[in-house]
């Protein structure tokens, strides 16, 4: 690695989420069940969606984008974690590092923003459904889309960019078993304090009025639903709940760990381990189970596929 801001590590030793073998061996064999079966299944989410034209909605054109974000998030961690749990020795390159570093935030952004997205869709279809097939056309389903992997872009670069000014001249051990901002940033031989507060917040307090403020649109959905009178106000609830359920998944673990000093936590792996690695792959699942639609779409095309 170049030396021009003060840079001399090339690598780092990852510590990874323990230093037991046996436990190391358990969790990947559990890890490795988990993925196989559960990733097949946000595939099938996104065949299903594309291949259905009775889900042409805003709603599953979205759904089907979640799935496929959550889908590439996974492929950021766990790959090289279920490899690093059979290796005595975890090793990450610098650049390797800040490739992963930059990735993890570019599609966690993107997500992030992508249900803000979902919960504007649902407020207009419920709140104002005379204009939502104007609001909600294709075309600006797109260019929503479009702005959300911008908007993702936007924040991970900052991030990236805050990281490479920084200089490494050792320690290099990353105590974790992967590559994020609160660990690699404590391992800089200079002062970081204007960097942490810039970091905390570009994720952290971004997160939390995220958060909120979805939180709060949901809220009001919900209580637009509660005192009118319409048939489907069931399937409303339903939707919104899972919506619900979801943002707590994401926007909790991210604000447990971004909007506080970087500072270690004896459950900062675990929260890791769950924010980067179980939930992606769990959203769209949580998401389908609760749907009949999508459901019912993937009945008739199993069928059609195992009658062929």
């Amino acid at each position: 690695m170049g030396t021009k801001n003060g840079t001399v590590v090339t690598e780092f030793i990852l510590l990874g989420l323990t230093q037991s073998q046996d436990i190391q061996l358990l969790l990947f064999v559990l890890f490795l069940i988990f993925y196989i079966i559960i990733l097949p299944g946000n595939v099938l989410i996104i065949v299903t969606i594309r291949s259905d034209p009775r889900l042409s909605a805003p709603l599953y054109f979205f759904l089907g984008n979640l799935a496929f974000l959550d889908a590439s998030y996974s492929f950021i961690v766990a790959p090289r974690m279920l490899v690093d749990f059979l290796s005595e020795k975890k090793v990450i390159s610098y650049k390797a590092c800040i490739t992963q570093l930059f990735f993890l935030h570019f599609l966690g952004g993107g997500e992030g923003l992508l249900l803000v997205v979902m919960a504007l869709d649902r407020y207009i279809a419920i709140c104002q459904p005379l204009y939502y097939s104007t609001v909600m056309s294709p075309r600006a389903c797109n260019v929503m889309l479009l702005a959300l992997w911008l908007g993702g872009f936007a924040h991970s670069i900052i991030q990236v960019a805050l990281i490479l000014n920084l200089p490494f001249c050792g320690p290099n051990l990353l105590d974790n078993f992967f590559c994020d901002v609160p660990q690699v940033i404590k391992l800089a031989c200079t002062d970081t304090f204007a960097v942490e507060l810039l970091m905390v917040f570009n994720s952290g307090l971004l997160t939390l009025l995220c958060f909120l403020g979805l939180l709060s649109s949901y809220a009001v959905i919900l209580c637009h639903v509660h005192n009118s009178a319409s048939e489907g106000k069931n399937k409303a609830v339903t939707t919104c709940t899972t919506h619900v359920i979801i943002i707590l998944l994401m926007f909790g673990p991210a604000i447990f760990i971004y909007t506080r000093p970087f500072r270690a936590l004896p459950a900062d792996k675990v929260v890791s381990f769950f924010h980067t690695v179980v939930f992606p792959l769990m959203n769209p699942v949580i998401y389908t189970l609760r749907n009949q639609e999508i459901k019912a779409s993937m009945k008739r095309l199993l069928i059609r596929h195992i009658a062929s």
